[in-house]
């Protein structure tokens, strides 16, 4: 069976100015993909080389430690029978961290103190004892070698004093010791040894705990020897108080920015790794750093007065290095390799070779353009 379309004259059109649409509508989503301009060119995005006076930074590893690390030890032999205290907390000085079993150092201070007691007892009575001996050798009744024998007696009486005096002062201390205080402020680890455990610190203190000082922090890093020349400039020392605010960065952004000031320098460098030491302060903002942080630090050692800066996110690269696309006065693109400096305020970044002041270069839709190629330039900012 045959079958028969009958189009009519409206169905003939309708399919006409379909297919014109259509061919419309292709043509556009070309013209999306590259925009041309009448002569064909496409349009991309070029901005020029700028200049600037710029800082000049050494970024160098380093590391964050606490002001100061303390350790909380036990100095006497006994059971701990309490901790008090949660691990990671903030405590204050003198603040009670342990009790420990104290009935044997109880013991000693009373033993202490009767034995001082007995010394002094003695003493007096030998202190006595001689004056009678002198004013009886003055009556010819006694010889001079008995009041000699008296003066000893007294002498050896004093000394049981101190001696007894030493032993109820240690006694004492040791019972001090049976509270465990913490010994400086600061964010307290977790304790090493929980409440019910026997501990032996009579011979060798014991770690409990460790308390860092998060509150103010410093920043250690180290450089070369040629690093430090390079530092000086010829200036015949590093000047800690010109490197005042200097930048610091992490692996991961952080909620707050941070910089160090710089105040100490290790007086020689060291024969083995060829390296100074460099130590800065640094406040922490709402305990955000923590004792063996990583930290870049961003060492500023001298300034470009004309810097030649392009846009980072413009920089491409290879198994050659760094590269730009430049466009030329015909609007030629050309594969230009670049030497690159450090980055500055975040976006740009300083190119020591490679392109001159004022010198056009692509900024966006790398991957669209050729070297070679023709483009119509739309300059940005």
């Amino acid at each position: 069976m045959k079958h028969i379309y009958n189009l009519t004259g409206r169905s003939v059109m309708y399919m006409v100015l379909l297919t014109a649409v259509t061919a419309f509508a292709a043509g556009c989503d070309r013209k999306k993909d590259k925009p041309e301009d009448q002569h064909g060119s496409p349009a991309i995005q070029v901005a020029e080389a700028t200049v600037d006076s710029v800082v000049l930074y050494k970024t160098l590893p380093g590391i964050i430690q606490s002001a100061t690390t303390t350790n909380v030890v036990a100095r006497v032999n006994g059971k701990v029978l309490s901790k008090n205290f949660t691990g990671g907390e903030y405590v204050r000085s003198g603040q009670t961290l342990y009790t420990i079993e104290s009935t044997t150092y109880r013991n000693a201070v009373e033993s202490a103190q009767a034995s001082l007691a007995s010394a002094r007892s003695q003493y007096d009575y030998y202190t006595k004892q001689l004056a009678a001996m002198r004013k009886a050798l003055e009556a010819d009744a006694v010889s001079k070698m008995q009041v000699a024998q008296a003066e000893n007696n007294l002498q050896q009486a004093a000394s049981a004093i101190s001696e007894a005096q030493a032993q109820l002062s240690t006694a004492r201390e040791n019972l001090r010791h049976c509270t465990v205080t913490a010994p400086s402020s600061g964010y307290i680890s977790e304790t090493r040894i929980d409440a019910g455990n026997y501990v032996s610190g009579e011979g060798e203190a014991v770690v409990l705990a460790t308390i860092y000082d998060n509150d103010n922090l410093r920043a250690e890093f180290s450089i070369s020897d040629s690093q430090y020349e390079e530092l000086i400039g010829g200036t015949g020392g590093l000047k800690a108080q010109v490197y005042r605010d200097v930048p610091l960065s992490f692996r991961e952004p952080l909620q707050n920015s941070y910089t160090a000031d710089l105040y100490y320098e290790s007086p020689s460098i060291d024969q083995s790794t060829g390296s100074l030491v460099l130590v800065g302060t640094l406040t922490n903002k709402d305990n955000e750093l923590k004792n063996g942080m990583y930290v870049t630090v961003s060492l500023p050692y001298g300034v470009s007065p004309h810097a030649v800066l392009v846009k980072d996110a413009s920089l491409g690269s290879d198994q050659l290095g760094y590269y730009l696309y430049t466009v030329d006065s015909d609007n030629k693109v050309h594969h230009t390799p670049v030497k690159v400096g450090g980055l500055y305020q975040d976006s740009l970044r300083i190119v020591t070779s490679g392109i001159e002041p004022g010198g056009r270069y692509v900024t966006k839709a790398l991957l669209n353009v050729r070297p070679g190629e023709t483009i119509k330039p739309v300059m940005t900012n």
